[in-house]
């Protein structure tokens, strides 16, 4: 090595500062102090430009000697040292497989999933069978077979996601009832409930984009409004409490005739009037007696059977149930929130 490196004392010392050096950052240092834009070793060749030509060539031999042996000792002890320090990393990060293991945390059941499994519940045990049916339905089920013509002014009300037709994301789970309709082919009784995402142009404080519904459907020969209002006021008091009172106000849906909206006594003041009711009620479901053009859609007599439907949304009772103001927080998937909810046990 010396006999390339000729006189030049300052690459003998720079090749006794790289075999010295302990870490792969000290090597990294040195490469810039000897090969870098302002390094020894690019100096000494800059100022041969000032050199005869015979003395330029000569010279330029003996620092790309040098550069060439620099470059070669670091690479050696970087791999050194790379090696030595992945075997001092290894050694310290030996794992002791005698300790025992750290348990998995444990989810929590979304406030969503607990009270659509409590509304599930409710109906099943009044009789009714859970159906599903597809979200991307065609305008004919989600519209026409529900007394919605394409000129029907209701159907400006939905902000309805419009695919290619005849498909459009379902804006509620109604059409499903006519579904499970034709499938029954007449039979009687007929007790079904859907339950389901639902799918609107609305995104506020009280309404998102996607929201899940539940709705219940019984026809048979003699159903009135006595009996919608008896299957209300059972849902209602199993899930907020036996001491709710109900009361059908007269509204509108395409759907059913007579319709009806549905307010429960306002579970914090208890029907005093409060600054969330004002009035002490509120309105939870729409209902009403199925329309006779939607029982002919789904197959049936509308002279010989009768029917009644209702619905609500299952965020609306989440916000009822936990005293909650906006509904987006449930779909911001913020752990912390929702493993508040955990205080209101599984259900």
């Amino acid at each position: 090595m010396a006999r390339r490196m000729g006189s030049e004392e300052w690459a003998t010392a720079a090749l006794a500062e790289i075999a010295a050096a302990k870490t792969v950052a000290d090597v990294e240092a040195l490469r810039v102090q000897y090969l870098g834009r302002q390094g020894r070793v690019t100096r000494e060749l800059r100022a041969m430009a000032g050199l005869p030509p015979d003395e330029r060539r000569a010279r330029g031999a003996v620092l790309n000697a040098c550069k060439a042996d620099i470059e070669q000792a670091l690479a050696q002890q970087r791999e050194v040292l790379t090696r030595a320090e992945q075997a001092q990393r290894l050694e310290a990060e030996r794992l002791d497989m005698t300790l025992p293991g750290v348990p998995p945390a444990w989810g929590t059941m979304h406030p969503i999933t607990r009270v659509r499994r409590r509304l599930a519940d409710v109906m099943v045990r009044l009789g009714f069978t859970i159906r599903t049916g597809p979200e991307l339905e065609t305008e004919w089920y989600n519209f026409e077979a529900l007394n919605m013509p394409a000129e029907h002014p209701a159907r400006e009300m939905h902000d309805t996601f419009y695919l290619e037709a005849p498909y459009v994301l379902r804006t509620h789970t109604s059409p499903f009832q006519i579904r499970a309709m034709r499938e029954a082919g007449g039979e009687l009784p007929l007790r079904v409930a859907t339950l389901g995402f639902t799918y609107r142009r609305d995104d506020d404080a009280t309404h998102t984009p996607q929201f899940m519904q539940m709705e219940g459907l019984v026809v048979d020969r003699g159903i009135g409004l006595p009996d919608l209002k008896g299957v209300v006021l059972a849902v209602v008091r199993d899930v907020f409490g036996p001491t709710e009172r109900v009361r059908l106000r007269p509204s509108f849906f395409p759907f059913t005739e007579p319709s009806a909206e549905v307010d429960m006594s306002c579970p914090l003041c208890l029907g005093a009037g409060c600054r969330v009711c004002h009035t002490g009620w509120i309105e939870v479901l729409g209902s009403g007696l199925v329309h006779p053009r939607v029982l002919e859609a789904g197959g049936y007599d509308p002279r010989e059977v009768s029917g009644f439907a209702f619905g609500w949304g299952v965020e609306r009772v989440a916000m009822l149930l936990y005293g909650l103001d906006e509904l987006r927080p449930l779909y911001q998937n913020d752990v912390r929130f929702l493993q508040a909810f955990d205080a209101w046990g599984a259900w």
